[in-house]
């Protein structure tokens, strides 16, 4: 018998955030608190839910793994051809949500899609294990397949294709990179009383912050 949702809730005892202690733009925040989540939560801290639209303006969301940050943005790599690819190839902006359960936080972040450059897709592609670069030849991500063997059996033709050499990366394999004009931190509290400061970026003026109630 499944338990009864409703009832299902949890204290939140986390430290506070505030305008007037927290810096003037949203990456050093995010670094710190990225750093304490990976300490908590070590596989999973780079965990994002990724949401997308299509070309009839109906959302779709998804977990993929975030593998760099700079000035620029956040990265994450992909199958171009896939869903998401599609549809950010249609509508390229973009929303993300980290959630650390562990330390009582969430970031959203939303803002603007680009593909990387070729070079950095390659850099992160070779840095893989052997069995994910072959994974990019073998799953032609979002399709209708018959069965597992179907799976199976692509991959034996490309562990024959590469056998002895390195894996090329598929040109429908690479990154992309959010460029945030938005990004909002939450902060968990007693009695649901939430700490939210929200990042927004404007053009000519920088960054701008502000408090919002929970």
């Amino acid at each position: 018998m499944i338990r009864d949702i409703a009832d299902v809730r949890r204290n939140y005892t986390g430290n506070h955030l505030d305008t007037t202690t927290s810096p003037d733009t949203p990456l050093p925040l995010f670094q710190d608190w990225l750093a304490l989540a990976l300490e908590n939560e070590p596989y999973d801290a780079n965990a994002m839910t990724l949401a997308t639209v299509d070309s009839q303006g109906l959302p779709h969301a998804r977990i993929v793994l975030l593998k760099g940050i700079d000035d620029e943005g956040f990265v994450f790599y992909t199958n171009y051809q896939s869903h998401k690819g599609s549809e950010l190839a249609n509508v390229p902006h973009a929303a993300l949500v980290f959630w650390w359960p562990t330390v009582q936080r969430q970031v959203r972040i939303e803002g603007k899609v680009t593909q990387v450059g070729r070079e950095a897709s390659d850099a992160y592609f070779f840095s893989r294990p052997r069995n994910s670069q072959l994974s990019a030849w073998i799953s032609q991500q979002s399709v209708e397949i018959p069965d597992r063997t179907w799976l199976e059996e692509r991959k034996h033709r490309f562990e024959q294709v590469y056998d002895g050499q390195p894996v090329k990366r598929p040109n429908h394999w690479g990154g992309y990179r959010i460029e945030p004009s938005v990004v909002e931190f939450w902060q968990g509290q007693e009695d649901r009383l939430h700490d939210r400061l929200r990042y927004s970026r404007h053009e000519g003026h920088g960054w701008m912050k502000v408090r919002l109630a929970p």
